[in-house]
This record gives C-alpha cells, structure tokens and sequence, in this order.
C-alpha cells in the first residue's frame, strides 16, 4: 500500500481510524468539524479566526448605529429635538444638522459592509483549509478501503458522495461561521437596544416574531429534508447510470442498447425532475410563511410607534427607526431561514460521506508492524483458507512454495481460485485461515505499503488512468527518467507502436485506456512492472488480451524479467506456463495436481486433460485460419473449439 501519511500542510491527521464519525445532526457535525476550522498546528489560521471575530463585532456595531443615525436624520429635517446628550454639548450641533447625519448614515452603511466582506475575506482561507482537508481525508480512507467495499459499490455514486459531501462541508463551515453566529449576535444586540431606546412590548413583539419565525422554519425545512434526500438519491442514481453506460460505451453499441440506456437514464431523471418541482414548490411555500410572519411582526411595532408619535412620547425619526431596525432584523433573520435551510440540506449531503468515513477498512496494519526485509524473495503458502462469502469457501487449505528466483505457475479451470491467490498475497484480503509469508515473515504482520512496493502486477484486466503513455508506464517508479520509461517501453515491445504515433510519450490513451487495443493496453501494464522492477512478479493472465504472434513476443519478455526474479504466473493457457519450475493445478478450491509440465501430462491427469482440449482448440483455429487464406469455405458445423469453458464464471468472482 502507498503510502497514506498526510502532507506537512495538513496536519496533524484527522480522527483516528475505527471512531465513529457519523452525525446526522449539526451540533454533531459542527463538533466534527471544530478541529478543522481551529486546527491545533496552525497559528495563521487560528489568527485569522480571532481577527474573523473581532470585525464580526466591530461590523455589528455598525449595524446598529445605522439606524440611529437615520432617526437623527430625520428629527433634524422635522425639527424635533432628539439628541441623547446635554444641551450644552458641542454634538447637539452634529445630531442636529441632517447633512451630516445623512452623510453619517451613508458612511456607516459603507463601514458595515467593508467590515463584512473583509471578515469574510479573512475567513475564507480557514473555511477552504477545513473543506480541502477534509475532502483529502476522505479520499485517502477510500483508498484504504477494501477492495471488497470498492466491488460492492458504484463509481459514479461514489465519486457523487464525495462531490456533494465536499459541497455540504463548505457550506456548513462557511455558514456557521459567517451567517448564523453573526445572526445571532446581532438579534441580541438589536434586541438589547429595543429594550434601552422603546420599551418591553417592542422586545416582546419583537421576540415572538424571531420565534414564530424560526419554529415555522424548523417545521417547514423538516419537511423539506426528506423531499431534498429523494432529490439527492435521483441525482445519484441517473448519475451513476449515466457514468456506467458511457464507461460501457462499446458495450452499447455491441447490442444496439442505446435505446434502453436511454431510456434508463431519463427514467432516473423523471424521478429527479418531480423531487425537484417538490423541492421548489416547497421553497415557495417556505418563504411566503416567512414573510407573513415577519410582515406581521413589523407592522405590530410600526402601529405602536405611530400611536406613540400621536400621543407625542415619540418622534417621527422613532417611527423611522423602527422600521428600519426591523428591516434590518428582517435580513439576518431571511439569512437565518436560509442558513439553516443550507445547513440541514448540507447535513443530508454529507451524511453518505461520514458513512463512508465511518467505514473501517477490512485490510489495515496492526499495530507496530515493520517494514517487510526482502532476503531472497521466497513465498510460502501455509494451509490458506479462503471465502469472500462464508457460505461459498473458495481456497481450501492450500500450501506450496514458490523458492526465491523460481517461477511457479497456477492453473486450472474457472472459478477454481487462481486469481484469489493473487489478491491474497497483494492483500486485498485477508486470508481466513492459514498463513502467507515471504523469506519467512507473515504478509499480515508487514506494512502493505512495503509488501506491494515488493511485489509487481501485471494484471488479468488493465485498466489505464486517462493520461498520457509516458504518465502510464511511470506509475510503476514516478521518479525514473525518461531513458528508463522508453527502456521499460522497449522490453515490453511497446516501444515501435509508441514511435508510430504523432504524439509519441504524449499519446493521450483515453478513459480507462479505450483509445489502445487489449494488447496494447497489456504492454504498458507490462511495461510500468518491469520499470518498477520488483524482487517478486505476479502476472495474472498477463498475456491473455494478446494474439498468438504478440503473445510469443511479450512470453519472451516476461521471462527475461522473470530471470533471478521469484515469479507467481497465473495462467489460463498453458502455452505460457511450460517452462515454469513447477505447475500447481488447483480445481475445487484444493490442490489438485502439482509439478512440471512433462510430469503433469505424464499423469493424464487434469492438466494433461486440459493441455489437450487447448491443443484441440488451436488446431482448430489454425484449421481454419488456413481456410480462410485459401479461400476455402468453412465447414456451417464445425467441431466445438473449447477454451477451458469460457462462459464459466469469471475469476472476479473467485
């Protein structure tokens, strides 16, 4: 396994392994996600919070003196006196003059906003640390996750979970931080200065307006939640039909299907198009209760400050600034609706995205493990059980040896376990009984990073990153030079087709590789391990995309790599194993037959069934190959050409 230690930048690493961390409620997500936003190594971010605060305070303050400024404004056109100072005072002047004060409040409307975008400016790399970190952890838990878990899952609902999850974690922090907390701030302080400037019954009215306001938005957004989940679950899943169909391309066209992809495809989308006209219907319903209730709480308090100005205990710049302290109530208060609205849909986003946080991986390092010392490279399977399923065991006490520089070669029908003891010694698994060791020392108590940087794969099924060829073959060694890329290119006869391409190394190969045949595809899988160059080789099928011609070919590479190397070959045409020191049958589960290929076809066993039907089948081939380049007409019912059952089950279901 690579390895998964986070850079410098991001320490120190987030909750250990195995803790719980799904939350379905804010103040659990909020407890999650504190020691991002105040991480306990960085002082510039935690600065950055402080000074964050601060101007939250300083803006509020503005806030607040904005519509004391209006009210002065206005007494002083109307020329009533309503200045809160001594008579004798120079500032009676100031309050007095309406230019000033107009041009006071419009100063103060500036100060208020410069505040607030500059506390949000200094946030903004506090919140984007916490959702880069956060997204990079998740992205390395599934990593080591098991290969299991990855089966069992689809990719594009997969990567969605991460997407949306990223998007939720950026609202929550952004949010909290720059909407609710300043929110409830300033409906305390306006709540305190309605108190000093009118009396208790504007608080009052004010009070039960906020709280009839917030219970009928908890109500209503509780509501909404489960019409945002059903939102959220169509969305994924026309996403993942959607990723499936298009990595299927070819697939497709085979069977003429895109009919019914299509079909498939916008029956997701039609779930996602009534969930979302809910979703919106639902909104609308939302903000017209909202502004009933506001509404109704701001004319309240503007009908006992014009009673007021008629009984003369207030003025006409009080009626004004009640108005506009209740608009200006009005805005955090919208903000709050749509704060928690956001909060509660991002907790919904991320709650697949904890889920697989929350996941242990099934393959991990035990604690104190070190690093696997490679000696001579030797294998030893002890008595190894196996199932992915328990009621569908697949090894049943295998054991045997592959001797440091040896090549030892496992065949045997489909579904027998051929690729499983590939996986178990990567450990992509681990075994469930029995023992795996190399030069002596037990796979399970090594790091997996040091045990898979040992052993190199060339797998059945290769599949390439959507990059360029030079990118491809150096993913076996990133830091080799390009004389070694083109040397490892050259010994996998991959070389000449490269030079035949008008970009060279800078072949773009596709998504997934689509744009070079199977063999080509196997060559680059072929030459990133031998440019890796490790003391053990694992070649699942390694020639079985290839023809007959290339096969020789790319055989009489791998054998030069294999040279002083110890080599594991699983096989499915037994062409390629003949030279291996030993050849181990396995059908059932079990050993079935075990040596080299002239002890094995001297048995008649097994592997010298098998040998023959292959022969068989080639001969076929051949047969009619000759045929068609004479110009001969094959025979409408010719014999089976049998290829060890090729619509048995597939070995990723070993």
């Amino acid at each position: 396994m690579a390895d998964m230690s986070y850079p410098a930048a991001l320490e120190p690493p987030p909750p250990p392994r195995g803790t719980t961390v799904v939350r379905s409620s804010l103040v659990g997500t909020l407890a999650g996600l504190w020691p991002y936003i105040w991480p306990g190594d960085r002082a510039d971010l935690k600065a950055r919070v402080v000074w964050a605060m601060v101007l939250l305070v300083f803006a509020k303050v503005a806030t607040l003196v904005v519509p004391f400024t209006f009210k002065w404004a206005t007494d002083a056109l109307t020329g009533e006196s309503s200045a809160p100072i001594a008579a004798d005072d120079w500032a009676v002047w100031l309050i007095a003059s309406p230019l000033i004060m107009t041009a006071a409040y419009g100063l103060m409307r500036v100060l208020m906003a410069g505040l607030t975008q500059l506390r949000d400016g200094i946030f903004a790399k506090v919140a984007m640390h916490a959702v880069r970190r956060l997204a990079y952890f998740t992205f390395v838990h599934m990593h080591e996750l098991s290969l299991r878990f990855h089966l069992e899952r689809k990719t594009g609902g997969l990567t969605r979970v991460l997407e949306r999850g990223r998007l939720g974690i950026e609202v929550i922090v952004r949010m909290v931080i720059l909407q609710l907390v300043p929110t409830v701030v300033e409906v305390a302080l306006l709540t305190a200065v309605l108190f000093w400037q009118f009396d208790w019954r504007y608080v009052a009215v004010t009070l039960a307006t906020v709280v009839v306001y917030m219970v009928f938005t908890y109500v209503a957004t509780e509501w909404r939640i489960e019409i945002r989940r059903a939102m959220n679950e169509s969305d994924t899943d026309a996403n993942t039909k959607a990723i499936d169909s298009l990595l299927n391309y070819e697939t497709v066209k085979y069977f003429g299907a895109e009919a019914r992809e299509a079909s498939r495809y916008d029956g997701s989308m039609e779930r996602y198009e009534r969930a979302s006209v809910r979703t919106y219907t639902s909104l609308a319903v939302l903000n017209i209760g909202q502004a009933v209730i506001f509404t109704a709480g701001l004319t309240a308090t503007m009908l006992m400050c014009a009673i007021g100005v008629r009984r003369g205990t207030n003025t006409v710049g009080d009626f004004v600034m009640i108005n506009a302290m209740m608009i200006q109530l009005y805005q955090p208060l919208n903000f709050m609706g749509m704060v928690y609205r956001e909060i509660k849909q991002a907790v919904v986003d991320i709650e697949k995205m904890f889920g697989v946080l929350a996941k242990n991986p099934e393959v991990k390092d035990r604690p104190g493990a070190l690093p696997l010392r490679i000696k001579s490279g030797a294998i030893r399977f002890e008595n190894v059980e196996f199932a992915y399923d328990p009621n569908r065991p697949i090894l049943k006490g295998v054991s045997f040896e592959v001797p440091a520089g040896k090549t030892v070669a496992i065949v045997g029908p489909s579904g027998a376990g051929k690729s499983t003891i590939s996986r178990l010694l990567f450990r992509l698994y681990d075994v469930s009984g029995g023992r795996i060791t190399i030069d002596g020392q037990d796979i399970r108590d090594v790091t997996q990073g040091s045990l898979r940087a040992a052993i190199g794969m060339v797998p059945q099924d290769t599949v390439l990153f959507n990059d360029t060829m030079r990118y491809n073959i150096r993913y076996g060694r990133w830091d080799a030079s390009d004389a070694e890329v083109e040397e490892a290119a050259r010994l996998a006869r991959i070389d000449g087709f490269i030079a035949r391409s008008p970009k060279g190394y800078d072949t773009e190969v596709g998504e997934r590789g689509l744009k070079l045949s199977g063999g080509e595809k196997q060559r680059v899988a072929i030459a990133r391990t031998i440019l890796k160059g490790p003391p053990i080789l694992v070649l699942d099928e390694a020639t079985s995309a290839l023809d007959s011609h290339t096969e020789q070919e790319i055989q009489a590479a791998l054998e030069g790599v294999s040279r002083n190397r110890t080599a594991l070959v699983i096989a499915h045409r037994l062409s390629t194993v003949v030279g291996a020191d030993e050849i181990i049958v396995l059908d059932g589960g079990r050993i079935a037959e075990r040596g080299t290929h002239g002890e094995l076809l001297a048995q008649g066993g097994l592997y010298a069934s098998m040998w023959n039907r292959q022969r068989e089948a080639d001969a076929a081939r051949e047969k009619l190959a000759g045929m068609a380049e004479e110009g001969v007409a094959p025979n409408r019912n010719p014999p089976p050409v049998i290829d060890d059952d090729p619509l048995a089950a597939p070995e990723a279901a070993e």
